[in-house]
């Protein structure tokens, strides 16, 4: 992981301030197409719903029907990039689960409610395909967030849950006001407050920074499934997990807060380092383990 740090801090933070953000924006490259080894492992099939990318996977050999859900990060702003395809390419081979990838609408285009009615109709229809089979949300950073928002739309709606939430480096608030973020600035390669903020504000719309489908940390976080973060130290978002897990345990909702503390932020992304072998069997364990429920 030491290695993976210094790499990343050769690279410029485009978080840094609100200006640099935008500045790469102009650059954003298109989402990273499904890698061939994932074509040749897995059944592969894309489609449209509400005019978005839904691609799905699923193993040609040792296929458990279990479905999988997996919303990507960016802050909301930035495509699917390599790294999550290794994530989700880790976690299909580990489970035999097949995986549903979004592709949900950007931000300053598109807003949180954009992808709610999207992800609505992505929810409806796998639950539909699953049947009595296990269907799990998983993400990464702002996609982490997002599917915690999805399980509290399922929750007000009446909505069948999901068997669980796997989350992994969770974007939780993005009024990034926790007093913990200031400390952990400096330890962080990748991110910062800044550039952070105005891209939550972009995705919130017309809905306040607060509402807890932008910044699901402010939801009263009760009855909502099983739930396992995944956490590193050297992240500026750890304030909020560990302030998100405080906060459901008490509103009884089952938490587990994985925490490695040198780890950066999607360290999971970086598969060859100890601390996502680690995360990434944990993870797969419970998508199994809800298999068997």
């Amino acid at each position: 992981m030491k290695l993976t740090e210094w790499l990343l801090r050769r690279k410029p933070n485009v978080f840094v301030t609100e200006e640099r953000l935008r500045e790469a924006l102009r650059h954003n490259p298109p989402d990273a197409p499904v890698p061939e080894s994932l074509r040749r492992s897995c059944r592969f099939n894309t489609g449209t719903l509400d005019g978005h990318e839904v691609i799905t996977l699923t193993p040609r050999s040792g296929a458990t029907g279990t479905e999988v859900i997996y919303l990507h990060g960016g802050v909301y702003v930035r495509p699917l990039v390599s790294a999550h395809w290794r994530i989700i390419a880790a976690l299909i081979r580990q489970t035999g689960a097949t995986v549903t990838v979004p592709l949900y609408g950007l931000a300053p285009r598109h807003t949180a409610d954009d992808a709610y009615r999207f992800l609505d109709s992505v929810y409806r229809t796998v639950v539909q395909r699953a049947g009595d089979r296990p269907v799990l949300l998983v993400g990464d950073s702002c996609g982490a967030g997002l599917a915690v928002g999805l399980a509290i739309r399922c929750r007000d709606e009446g909505l069948r849950p999901p068997s669980g939430l796997l989350l992994f480096s969770p974007w939780l608030d993005v009024t990034m006001t926790n007093p913990g973020i200031a400390a952990l600035t400096g330890l962080d390669p990748m991110l910062a407050p800044a550039g952070f903020v105005a891209a939550g504000r972009d995705w919130a719309g017309d809905r306040s920074v607060t509402d807890p489908l932008v910044s699901p940390l402010h939801d009263t976080l009760k009855d909502l499934p099983p739930i396992s973060v995944y956490q590193g130290g050297h992240d500026i978002l750890l304030p909020d997990a560990e302030k998100f897990a405080a906060k459901a345990r008490a509103a009884g909702t089952h938490v587990d807060l994985h925490l490695w503390p040198t780890a950066i932020h999607v360290f999971v992304g970086a598969g060859w380092t100890l601390e996502a072998h680690q995360a990434l069997r944990d993870a797969a364990d419970r998508i199994r383990s809800a298999a068997r429920d």
